[in-house]
């Protein structure tokens, strides 16, 4: 059993991907697509930016893997940090301690448990503001985290920053994913393959292509493990 929790330097860095990509890594291999996932669930504790009838982050995970194991929370409407978003709907929170304890739960069942964030490290999920690391705090199911990061310039400062929050709470960290990794990278992106594990004391454990979110189901499932080391 184990929790992993995928969090990003930004919004819009390629977390719902790198998760769809790890839920593959994790629990697909070549079994069809109604057998795959037993292993693995994943879960989504705030979704923001999207109306009630509209697809969020599980429908895209569920449209490149195939997998059915997927657990939404509170799901509001402006595209804002969850605590603004629930402000303007009027909306209460759920506390992260319980999101933890039915991540717990989960994690009970399942060999492997992928929680993907909202924005980033240190956006607030509840009322009180505790962010995803204060979700992590009250686990008591071993975890990591993966952290989303972008290829080009900027990446070294803001995948750095996210890693020392991360270490300065005591939580450990799997590794770092480049969210969309250019077909013709340039200068700056080969430079930071070589530098982000010097900066943050990580590791790099994979690369997703860009526009791997366009890819049908199948093509997806086979080519996803080969993205990670």
């Amino acid at each position: 059993m184990r929790i992993v929790l995928v969090t990003g330097t930004d919004t819009g860095v390629g977390k719902t991907i790198t998760t769809a990509a790890l839920a593959v890594r994790y629990g697909a291999g070549s079994a069809p697509v109604e057998e795959r996932g037993g292993p693995v669930v994943v879960v989504k504790p705030t979704q923001t930016g999207v109306a009630v009838d509209e697809p969020g982050d599980l429908d895209d995970v569920h449209r490149l893997t195939g997998l059915t194991k997927l657990h939404e929370g509170v799901r509001l409407r402006d595209p804002l940090a969850a605590t603004t978003a629930a402000r303007r709907e009027g909306v209460v929170l759920p506390p992260v301690a319980s999101h933890a304890k039915a991540i717990d739960e989960l994690a009970a069942k399942y060999e492997t448990v992928l929680v993907e964030g909202a924005g980033g490290i240190l956006v607030g999920l509840d009322a009180d503001g505790n962010n995803l690391a204060d979700l992590a705090s009250h686990l008591t199911t071993p975890f990591g985290f993966v952290v989303v990061a972008r290829a080009g310039l900027g990446t070294l400062n803001h995948t750095g920053l996210t890693v020392e929050a991360l270490r300065s709470r005591g939580l450990p960290i799997d590794g770092v994913v480049i969210g969309s990794w250019p077909a013709e990278p340039g200068l700056a992106e080969e430079c930071n393959l070589e530098d982000l594990p010097a900066v943050t004391g990580v590791p790099i454990l994979g690369r997703i292509p860009a526009g791997a979110d366009s890819l049908d189901q199948k093509v997806f499932v086979e080519a996803a493990p080969s993205w990670f080391k």
